[in-house]
């Protein structure tokens, strides 16, 4: 099992309230994660991809969590620090908030949030979320943004806010009015089963009508429900999760230019730089070499 270093890579600190974490395992093998923490931060994780499993007490018992949920940790009378296993292909998206910066956030609503209340203060407090469409699009987001340094923390600090804001909105009418589409589990999961696909075939994707046929949707369903729950378009999100896995695999030395352009399905080493340089601003060698 290979040990994840901790780098301004996966880790931003936006202020003293507010850190976010992203791990993203390419590895063969699974790969820990682990870091301190303190006890008035409130743990968010939330996994869009593969299974990650958090232990404690050196292993004695451990909170699994698979593809597409999430959970939250409080313990206010003890240090709680991250101790994850991500199993191959696993994304985890992590933010820590400060007990005190949330009281700030939900000040006139805190009775509502079972941990912030009077009833539940100083009190431990663990809970199980499934991501909702809306939610995963925002971490996908977070995860594949290409943001200049200078207005990173402002990206992440606005996404952060809107990532909380949707994790404790009681109502779920809002996200059914503004698409009705989502209201239909089995287009959902369609969707995300399109997703899977292009993922898996990102070498060698199928086309629209193809992809449509194989998860049996319409291909003006295809094309609008993947925007709305992924905030993307289809080959948007290929592109991006492409150059996601590129950046990944020269990060880690293990690969050059041309074997990661094969790895990804371009004909020609040219076609991938040309890309790349789009996505990144600079070329492979360059981000390379830089790394």
């Amino acid at each position: 099992m290979k040990n994840i270093k901790i780098s301004s890579e996966n880790k931003l600190v936006i202020d003293t309230d507010l850190i976010y974490y992203n791990f993203h395992n390419l590895d063969k093998i699974k790969q820990k994660v682990f870091y301190e923490t303190e006890n008035n931060y409130i743990q968010f994780h939330f996994c869009i991809g593969g299974h990650v499993s958090f232990q404690y007490n050196n292993g004695a018992y451990s909170f699994p969590v698979g593809k597409g949920n999430s959970i939250l940790l409080y313990n206010p009378i003890m240090n709680l620090p991250v101790n994850a296993i991500l199993d191959i292909n696993t994304k985890l998206v992590s933010v820590l908030v400060k007990i005190e910066k949330l009281h700030g956030l939900f000040s006139e609503d805190a009775e509502t949030i079972p941990f912030l209340s009077d009833e539940h203060i100083n009190k431990k407090y663990y809970k199980e979320n499934s991501l909702s469409p809306k939610i995963t699009a925002i971490l996908t987001q977070m995860m594949t943004e290409n943001i200049s340094k200078n207005v990173r923390k402002l990206y992440h600090k606005g996404k952060i806010f809107e990532l909380l804001s949707l994790y404790f909105n009681i109502s779920k009418e809002m996200d059914i009015d503004q698409c009705p589409f989502l209201a239909d589990d089995k287009n959902v999961k369609k969707i995300k089963q399109a997703k899977e696909i292009i993922i898996l075939k990102m070498a060698e994707p199928p086309t629209l009508k193809e992809l449509a046929k194989e998860v049996d949707i319409s291909l003006k369903n295809l094309k609008e429900g993947f925007k709305q729950v992924y905030g993307n378009t289809v080959f948007g999100f290929l592109f991006e999760h492409k150059m996601n896995v590129a950046s990944n695999m020269l990060s880690s030395k293990n690969y050059n230019v041309n074997e990661v352009a094969l790895h990804l399905g371009y004909s020609t080493a040219s076609h991938f730089i040309n890309a790349f340089k789009k996505k990144f601003g600079t070329t492979p060698k360059k981000y390379l070499n830089s790394n």
